[in-house]
């Protein structure tokens, strides 16, 4: 029989995705955006600006751009802090409808042509901005779910963002209603009683490479913070779950991923 303290170790699932935005303050009230797409690029190492430089003209874009966008919820970056590639960054926008992906974009290309009208100036501007990434990158969709736990505040400096991609197990025993009750207590008693989690966004998959992935993500100030989040959750764990609550949850859950990431304030 596993302890409820293993049985932790298969249900923290903490991504994406998500994301506190770094132009519009999200609270209880608002409505949560129904989908999230989070690119992940890789840097560009030839790019010759300094990373001062590379915040403010993302700054710059996000602000004469992202945050006019009617279509786009928040929008932010995280750059590698513990992944399997240095180089990676990942460029997380929500949205509040499956068409306003798509409206997105078309609406981005007119705020830009206001935003710089003119042409050289704008070429030269995005010609800069864009050369900090290499031109390979992939895209995935995520669906938001209820649950999450918004940051209070807008993000005053760089963040830590923990993220840990699961794997649906889809017992033939599994019930929807079992696994969002768990899912509920697990928000309840555990998470939204831990001072050290300052935001917590789940979702799940909706279109990429594994329908699997069950994604969620947790904000923390600093690294230090990130073990004193794992105890605080296993001692409340102790507290919420019986053994058998635990190994029902755990059924739904077959191996994860867990990645460290800077949540970049701009």
């Amino acid at each position: 029989m596993k302890t409820t303290n293993q049985i932790l170790s298969a249900l923290m699932v903490m991504c994406l995705l998500f994301s506190t935005s770094t132009f519009y303050a999200q609270d209880n009230t608002q409505k949560r955006p129904e989908f999230i797409t989070a690119t992940k690029m890789y840097w560009n190492k030839n790019y010759d600006a300094t990373p001062a430089e590379w915040r403010a003209a993302e700054k710059e874009y996000m602000e004469k751009v992202t945050s006019k966008n009617e279509h786009i919820v928040s929008a932010g970056y995280y750059t590698h802090l513990f992944t399997e590639n240095s180089n990676e960054i990942l460029y997380v926008q929500s949205y509040p409808s499956w068409k306003s992906i798509e409206k997105a974009a078309s609406r981005n290309a007119e705020l830009v042509k206001e935003a710089w009208p003119n042409e050289d100036a704008r070429k030269t501007f995005l010609e800069k901005l864009n050369s900090a990434y290499s031109s390979f990158h992939s895209d995935e969709i995520y669906a938001t779910m209820s649950g999450a736990i918004p940051m209070e505040n807008q993000m005053e400096k760089d963040m830590v963002l923990y993220v840990r991609i699961n794997k649906g197990a889809f017992p033939e025993d599994g019930i929807f209603e079992e696994f969002e009750s768990f899912r509920k207590k697990l928000t309840d008693e555990v998470l939204s009683k831990n001072e050290f989690i300052k935001a917590y966004y789940p979702s799940l998959h909706a279109w990429g490479a594994d329908k699997r992935d069950f994604v969620e993500a947790v904000y923390l100030e600093s690294l230090a913070d990130l073990h004193k989040m794992f105890d605080k959750n296993q001692e409340l764990m102790k507290e919420a779950f019986t053994e058998e609550e635990a190994e029902a949850f755990g059924k739904y859950f077959e191996g994860h991923g867990d990645y460290l990431y800077t949540a970049i304030k701009l």
